[in-house]
């Protein structure tokens, strides 16, 4: 139980932004109006390049109450579900303490993942329910079309997990979330500047080799991360040094890596709020690297 709950933390940290990063939905649906889902995407764009978490945290739920707005007028459409699912797993991940609450909001976002994938992909309903196999084979004929609505799938379900790990059967699902990540990864290894490797890399190396980890297989997607953002992707660099160096007591490596992150600029297009926290987390992991190593 302690292992999955330190797997729970580590997948955590990465979750807490990895939402909002999950490619766009431009083109997914006809129903949303143009204006409508424009307005969307700046908004989002605008809490993205954003460097002021407090600002953020304060007025992330004014959106998330408008974003349930507009799902409500189109509570069909694949487009709306999906930014209000991410939103909402984002918010909880972040800013949400309370356990109960936690859940409740990853609950309601793993919901509208599901259905928006289930209204803009034939037989694609109901997939927590399925039997493994038959789930796998239905992820093997994903096409690169698939992989934005896909993609925030896998993330909003990753969340839902990390916010149940008290439970075996919620962690069970998450071979669901990796096989999800393959497929987009077999499609487009560099898709969202890097972002599906990163997640490969968390994947692979939150247990030890005795336990079923691969550390030399996540260094590889870590490094894959950093090359497909040239570098701008502060929170590759991140998980990096605490998923993999720690892992394998590389303190060399582990203080080069999050010392390149504390010198580099956080702003980035699209990734300015990431790597804010991302050079947060790097001065936390370098104070506490003698107590460690």
């Amino acid at each position: 139980m302690a292992a999955i709950l330190l797997m729970a933390r580590r997948l955590g940290r990465l979750l807490i932004l990895m939402s909002l990063l999950a490619g766009g939905l431009a083109g997914c649906s006809a129903l949303v109006s143009s204006t409508t889902q424009s307005f969307a995407e700046d908004l989002s764009t605008a809490i993205l390049d954003n460097d002021d978490l407090e600002m953020i945290r304060d007025g992330a739920p004014a959106y998330l109450i408008l974003v349930d707005t507009l799902v409500s007028r189109s509570p069909t459409d694949p487009y709306m579900l999906q930014q209000s699912a991410k939103l909402h797993s984002a918010y909880a991940a972040a800013f949400v303490m309370d356990s109960r609450r936690a859940k409740l909001l990853h609950a309601k976002a793993k919901r509208q993942a599901l259905d928006s994938v289930c209204y803009a992909l034939k037989n694609s309903c109901k997939l927590d329910e399925r039997p493994y196999r038959e789930f796998e084979a239905w992820s093997a004929q994903l096409g690169l079309k698939d992989a934005p609505i896909i993609y925030n799938l896998a993330v909003t379900w990753a969340g839902w997990v990390q916010a149940n790990s008290d439970d075996f059967n919620a962690i069970a699902e998450l071979a669901r979330v990796k096989a999800l990540m393959l497929q987009i990864a077999r499609l487009d290894p560099a898709y969202d500047n890097g972002g599906v490797a990163l997640y490969l890399g968390v994947l692979e190396t939150l247990f030890p080799p005795a336990m079923g980890g691969k550390p030399e297989v996540g260094r590889q997607y870590f490094e894959q991360a950093i090359a497909a953002s040239q570098g701008r992707n502060l929170m590759a660099k991140v998980m990096f040094a605490e998923q993999y160096a720690r892992l394998v007591f590389n303190r060399t490596l582990h203080d080069e890596l999050l010392e390149q992150v504390s010198g580099a600029p956080a702003r980035a297009e699209g990734l300015t709020l990431m790597n804010t926290v991302a050079k947060e987390q790097a001065q936390r992991l370098l104070d506490s690297a003698d107590d460690y190593f």
